[in-house]
C-alpha cells in the first residue's frame, strides 16, 4: 500500500494538539491557556502553511515579524509601560513551545528579540535607551540581533577580539561577530566588545552607522527558514548614550543567554511534540503487511518512549519555568533543561523519521526539517557538551572548561 497522501504545505491543515499524559493542563492557569491557544492558532494559520517552502528556498519570512509583534511575541516578559506584554515566564515558554513546533527558525528569531535584545536593554540599559528603542521592538518595528560569538570564539566568548576605544563623544568599534540570527537584516545589534582596558561591555550598533555592515551566511543545511549572518565593524562611531550603563563583564552577557536558553528548552519540547504527532498519525494510517504499522510493537515502543520523554520534558519546563517566577532558576538549572530537552526532541525526531520510513525525508512532512534543525539549537548558545561542563562544575565545584 501507498503511503498515506499529506497534502502539499500550500494547503497543509495544520491540527496539531498538544500530547497532555500527565493532564499538565491542571497545572496552568487560565492565562497560560489562553496565551498558548493564541500563539498556536497563529502558528496554524501564518507558519505551518509557508514554512516548508521558506525553508526549501533558504528564505526568512521577514513578513511574519511585525505580525509576532502583533500577538505580543516579542518582549512578553517585558513590563507593559515598554511595550512588553507584562507576562509570566511560564507564559514566555509556552509562546515559544508553539512557535518551535511551527520551525525553529522562527522561535529562534522571537527568542533573539525577547531575550538577547529587549532584556539587556530592559535590564542594562537607560531609562532613555528603553523609552527609545522596547516599543519599537516589542511592535515589530525594529529587529534586534546579538553580536556575542566570533568566527575564532565561541564556546570560548571571554577571548573575543571586536574593541572599542574611547574618543571624545563616542567609541570606536572594530571587530566582527559570527552566526549571528536575524543580523543580515537587523535594525540594531547588541554587541559584546572589550574596552580599551579589556573589560567587556554592551553597545547598541544601530542600521546605518558608517562601518557597520552584514553579510548573509549561505549553503546551511539546518535552520534554513532562519536569517544568520555576520557583523562588521570597521572604525563605526558608537555615540556614547548606546553603552549598556550596567552591563560590566562577560556575566552580563551570559545572564542574557541565560534568558534565551529557558525559551529554547521549551522549544525543543514543542519541536519534539510535533514530530511526535506526526508520526502518531501517520502510523495509524500508513499499512503494511495488511495491517497498521501502528499495530506493531517496534513501532509501539517508538511511540511509548516518545511520550515518555515528552511527558518527562514537560514537568521540567513547568518546574523550571516556576522557578523562573521566582527568580530562584539557577544558569545550572537552565543548563540541565537545554541540553536534556534538546537531546530528547533529536531522538524523538530521529525515531519519527524511522516511523515514515522514506516519506520522512520529505517536505511534505515537517519532521526532517525539525531533525536538521535541532542540530543547530543543540551548538547555539553554549553547545551540548559545554552544558554538559556547566553541570559538571555546578556538581564538583570544578570547571573543566578554565
Amino acid at each position: 500500500m501507498q503511503a498515506p497522501t499529506q497534502t502539499s504545505s500550500r494547503t497543509r491543515v495544520d491540527s496539531f494538539e498538544s500530547p497532555d499524559f500527565y493532564c499538565l493542563d491542571d497545572l496552568l492557569t487560565a492565562e497560560h491557556k489562553l496565551v498558548r491557544s493564541a500563539v498556536r492558532n497563529f502558528v496554524k494559520r501564518e507558519i505551518t502553511p509557508i514554512v516548508e517552502e521558506y525553508a526549501q528556498r533558504a528564505e526568512f519570512p521577514a513578513q511574519l515579524v511585525p505580525k509576532f509583534g502583533q500577538i505580543g511575541a516579542f518582549g512578553p516578559t517585558i513590563p507593559a509601560e515598554y511595550g512588553g506584554g507584562g507576562l509570566d515566564q511560564i507564559s514566555y515558554g509556552l509562546m515559544t513551545q508553539e512557535i518551535e513546533r511551527g520551525d525553529s527558525g522562527m522561535r529562534s528569531c522571537v527568542s533573539v528579540q525577547s531575550s538577547l535584545v529587549m532584556y539587556p536593554i530592559y535590564t542594562f540599559g537607560t531609562e532613555e535607551q528603553r523609552r527609545r528603542f522596547l516599543p519599537r521592538l516589542a511592535s515589530g518595528e525594529l529587529l534586534g540581533c546579538f553580536g556575542l560569538t566570533e568566527a575564532n570564539h565561541g564556546s570560548d566568548p571571554g577571548a573575543m577580539e571586536t574593541n572599542f576605544i574611547e574618543r571624545s563623544d563616542y567609541y570606536l568599534l572594530n571587530g566582527a561577530k559570527l552566526w549571528i540570527t536575524n543580523g543580515p537584516i537587523a535594525d540594531i545589534a547588541i554587541v559584546w566588545a572589550k574596552n580599551d582596558q579589556g573589560k567587556i561591555r554592551g553597545l547598541i550598533v544601530e542600521r546605518g552607522m558608517d562601518g557597520f555592515t552584514t553579510n548573509e551566511i549561505e549553503n546551511k543545511w539546518s535552520l534554513r527558514a532562519s536569517t544568520t549572518g555576520e557583523l562588521v565593524f570597521q572604525d563605526v562611531r558608537v555615540p556614547k548614550e548606546n553603552l549598556l550603563p550596567e552591563a560590566y563583564g562577560l556575566k552580563s552577557a551570559l545572564k542574557c543567554l541565560d534568558q534565551a536558553r529557558y525559551g529554547i528548552a521549551w522549544g525543543a519540547l514543542g519541536a519534539a511534540m510535533e514530530c511526535y504527532e506526526v508520526a502518531r498519525r501517520y502510523a495509524l494510517e500508513r499499512v503494511q503487511f495488511g495491517k497498521l504499522i501502528a499495530s506493531f510493537q517496534l513501532v509501539q515502543k517508538k511511540l511509548a518512549e516518545m511520550l515518555t520523554d515528552i511527558t518527562q520534558a514537560q514537568l521540567l519546563c513547568w518546574r523550571l519555568g516556576m522557578l523562573k517566577n521566582e527568580d530562584k532558576a539557577s544558569t545550572a538549572q537552565i543548563s540541565l533543561a537545554k541540553r536534556n530537552n534538546i537531546e530528547m526532541a533529536l531522538r524523538i525526531a530521529r525515531e519519527a523519521r524511522q516511523i515514515l520510513g522514506g516519506m520522512g525525508i520529505t517536505g511534505d512532512f515537517p519532521v526532517m526539517r525539525h531533525l536538521m534543525n535541532l542540530e543547530s539549537v543543540s551548538t547555539y548558545e553554549g553547545t551540548h557538551d559545554i552544558h554538559l561542563l556547566i553541570l559538571g562544575a555546578e556538581i564538583t565545584g570544578i570547571p573543566a572548561y578554565k
